[in-house]
């Protein structure tokens, strides 16, 4: 039985070349034979299918008759879209640019694969105290890492050095390669080592980086921490990474530790205490001081107040984006006495009498 090459492609036989095309590149990738977890029959089989498809008139005779006439290949389960495997016993094959038809897995041309240089991400820790994680606060922190190059910046050359044609990628900024496979050869692109893939280079080297452009070392870097930030919260500075020649610098990672505090816990906006009160400051009211993160307060305790009742004090919480800020929450704790004296005693007595 003749293959359907729609079905082994996942498309519709009114798809257009462009929704073929992406169907193949999807599946070879996916079969690709150099690759873990590949499947070189289903390589074959994709490409076998995407040979016939891609060409209007191999398509128009497949469509047509259901095969493709002069090509011994077709419809018989033999060729590989048009390629012959049997030229390859001779030495023979076919060679195609593996970085066009696999994009980002293998790498692209020479300059999409320069500008695709990254450096290496990198983190740190940093220890907050609960004030300072609640206000926020800026910090200049000492990190050692790999630079753009100050005396250079970053070309590697020595100032006003004039820049000459690379003589190993010859301009191009990348190398090429041919590698080669039971499948045939495969040309890959590689960002050039010589010039970082600028495709020049200094005629004078820079003599702090030695003509790389980058250089390892300790850099203050400024870092505003925001305020309410939470124990365990992750800051990113973009670009603040590690640098790498010819390309863009790695992301910082800034891990914060914050420091709990002797009394006084975050929840949310809110900054929550406990106060412990007599039992006839409950009964009867009373003012208390109170410490906040904004300094002492006197706190009216209301006549009648219920154990565990929550008193709030306005706008002494965190600092909200808006400038506002969240409240102070004071969870009211009343202190019951464990022993009782006889005049006492009979205190509570009476008061029980009355219905108290």
């Amino acid at each position: 039985m003749a293959k359907d090459y729609y079905q082994v492609l996942g498309v519709d036989k009114k798809s257009s070349k462009d929704e073929i095309k992406q169907a193949f590149r999807k599946l070879a990738h996916k079969y690709h034979p150099d690759k873990s977890g590949g499947d070189e029959a289903k390589f074959k089989e994709v490409n076998e299918a995407y040979g016939i498809l891609s060409d209007d008139k191999k398509r128009a005779e497949y469509d047509s008759y259901g095969r493709v006439f002069g090509d011994a290949g077709a419809g018989a389960g033999q060729g590989f879209g048009g390629f012959d495997f049997s030229s390859y016993a001779n030495g023979g094959g076919f060679e195609f640019d593996i970085g066009d038809l696999f994009g980002d897995f293998f790498g692209g041309g020479s300059s999409r694969s320069a500008s695709r240089r990254r450096g290496r991400d990198i983190s740190i820790d940093v220890e907050l105290s609960f004030e300072d994680s609640i206000f926020g606060v800026e910090r200049n922190i000492l990190v050692n890492k790999v630079s753009k190059c100050d005396d250079c910046s970053g070309t590697g050359g020595e100032r006003g050095t004039d820049f000459k044609t690379c003589d190993t990628c010859g301009g191009n900024g990348s190398i090429r390669e041919v590698k080669r496979s039971v499948l045939g050869s495969f040309a890959t692109q590689r960002v050039c080592d010589a010039c970082q893939g600028k495709g020049k280079i200094p005629e004078n080297k820079c003599n702090t980086c030695h003509g790389e452009g980058v250089k390892k070392g300790e850099k203050e870097i400024k870092v505003k921490i925001p305020a309410g930030i939470e124990n365990g919260e992750m800051i990113r500075l973009t670009q603040a990474g590690e640098a790498v020649a010819g390309g863009t610098p790695g992301d910082l990672y800034i891990k914060v530790h914050v420091h709990s505090h002797q009394f006084i816990k975050k929840d949310g906006v809110n900054l929550r205490t406990e106060l412990n009160i007599k039992i006839t400051d409950a009964l009867l009211g009373a003012k208390y001081t109170i410490k906040t993160l904004d300094g002492t307060i006197d706190l009216k305790v209301p006549a009648g107040v219920a154990h565990h009742e929550i008193l709030k004090i306005k706008n002494k919480g965190v600092p909200r984006g808006d400038n506002s800020r969240g409240d102070f929450l004071v969870r009211v704790n009343i202190q019951f006495p464990q022993k009782l004296s006889k005049k006492v005693k009979k205190l509570v007595e009476e008061l029980r009498e009355e219905g108290i």
